[in-house]
């Protein structure tokens, strides 16, 4: 059941914004409102951290062993995989993913809990340094830890930041994205009910915008004296800003950006599974994850048959209400988004684009922030929306004719987080994949992360962790003696 007023999760129980100002979010599907949330100030957060000193100063948490964490983690994950038809419903109405879509993240979301209570170890044991001496690292949690998550795919994206600060034994100020209130709030039941204690996991709804209700909540956060680490996902734009902020304020940051992936298509690939992974990349969770491939590059070869394969499918592709299971696309998660995506295309048709596929209101979807499955062909590299983010059910295709101008092309390309390589010749692929600046290559394959065990990459636990080395004179050690 929706709550009228989704309000803040601090020291275990619900607490009023104290400016005691909400703002509405709707139903991407329909443009109704759902709910009220709260709107978090500096006030809020500082709430929330003294929460989460005090869970950790003089709670059960930092007294508990590490099995007994370790089953507070799996207990999690086993709520997540119960609740796994009321997180995909969240995400419906917040980003407006697919159910069935979403009940897919939700389980790798349950998958990264179960990861990070496997992670919970002991300190490491001592070690032989020197004659004299014994030497151990002493690891310990680094204290209170800001996370900051997306409206991409928003409970997972949760689940990445929260399950390994967890497996670390920090204590944790949450800030969900503004647009996805729902899957916080049930991320708190959750970890409630699975036995985690008052104040470990406390959240602060707002906006990551500094003009928009409850942006003061993310400043506060990275500005907090007592927030040891910051974890950050989202939009490059924002990312930076962040980064600026925690410069300032000296705070150790993860950040993870979502940018362009690109997907290189050669005139010896398998192009029907080559469609297959273009198509998925580019439409999958609404084009919004952080490696679609919203950028396709074909060697000129098989560049008008691979524009005519993605633009049928695309138009077969069913858009619809994100709550029927037989929905691939749904809708973007609010007005502005959806304006913001068309706008994007008719920037490219009046550029010399070709509208392909899509770029309207789809049929029969009079109401909400629906965008048919888009393809704009003939993208230049010389057009502006060449380099424009696209955050949503857009791809763009591109021809090339040597393996150079390829390389070239992805890379110009900004903040690239991935990078697809379709070839039979694998002497190729290995020659231009450490060519690509991105973070990661796939050779002949989409991105499998969501296949089982690759969550294993996202719990990073040692972030959240501080070492310090121990060296103790294991028998007598002479000590000069200045002055004597």
């Amino acid at each position: 059941m929706v709550p009228e007023t989704v309000s803040h999760f601090i020291g275990g129980r619900y607490v009023h914004s104290t400016l005691r100002k909400s703002y509405g979010v709707t139903d991407p599907a329909t443009g109704k409102e759902y709910a009220q949330v709260e709107v978090g100030l500096g006030a809020d957060v500082n709430q929330a951290v003294l929460a989460a000193r005090t869970a950790l100063e003089t709670g059960r948490w930092p007294a508990m062993t590490a099995p007994d964490r370790a089953q507070v983690l799996a207990a999690i994950a086993d709520a997540i995989d119960a609740r796994a038809a009321d997180i995909a419903a969240a995400e419906a109405l917040g980003p407006g993913l697919p159910v069935t879509q979403a009940a897919e993240q939700a389980a790798q979301a349950g998958e990264l809990f179960r990861l990070a209570a496997g992670l919970i170890t002991a300190p490491a044991g001592a070690a032989a340094c020197a004659p004299n001496q014994a030497r151990y690292v002493a690891a310990s949690p680094a204290g209170i830890a800001g996370l900051i998550t997306t409206w991409r795919t928003p409970f997972l994206a949760q689940a990445r930041a929260v399950a390994p600060a967890l497996a670390a034994g920090a204590a944790i100020v949450l800030k969900p994205d503004e647009w996805a209130p729902l899957p916080a709030a049930l991320l708190a039941e959750i970890t409630t009910a699975a036995g985690l204690p008052d104040g470990v996991l406390n959240i602060v709804h707002g906006s990551l915008h500094r003009k928009a209700p409850g942006a003061q909540a993310r400043d506060a956060l990275i500005a907090h004296p007592r927030v040891a680490r910051v974890s950050f996902a989202g939009e490059a734009a924002i990312g930076q800003q962040i980064m600026l902020d925690a410069a300032t304020h000296r705070k150790i940051l993860s950040v993870e950006l979502a940018g362009s992936s690109p997907c290189l298509i050669f005139a010896d690939a398998d192009l029907d599974r080559a469609t297959d992974s273009a198509l998925f990349g580019a439409f999958a969770l609404n084009g919004q994850r952080r490696t679609a491939t919203s950028t396709v590059l074909a060697q000129r070869a098989v560049y008008d048959t691979l524009v005519s394969r993605l633009a049928q499918r695309a138009e077969r592709i069913r858009v619809g209400d994100p709550a029927d299971p037989g929905t691939q696309l749904g809708p973007l998660p609010s007005p502005g988004h959806h304006d913001e995506l068309t706008s994007a295309v008719r920037l490219g048709v009046r550029e010399g684009a070709r509208l392909a596929a899509g770029g309207r209101r789809p049929a029969g979807l009079p109401e909400g922030n629906f965008l048919a499955a888009t393809v704009l062909a003939d993208v230049a590299p010389s057009m502006q929306i060449f380099t424009e983010q696209i955050r949503g059910p857009v791809v763009r295709v591109t021809p090339f004719d040597t393996d150079e101008e390829a390389v070239s092309l992805a890379n110009a390309a900004t903040d690239l987080t991935a990078a697809y390589i379709w070839t039979s010749d694998l002497q190729r692929a290995r020659r231009l994949a450490p060519a690509i600046e991105s973070a990661s290559t796939w050779v002949n394959s989409h991105n499998r992360q969501d296949q089982p065990g690759a969550a294993a990459e996202d719990v990073n636990v040692d972030f959240y962790m501080q070492s310090r080395t121990v060296l103790i004179a294991a028998d007598y050690t002479p000590v000069p003696r200045f002055g004597a």
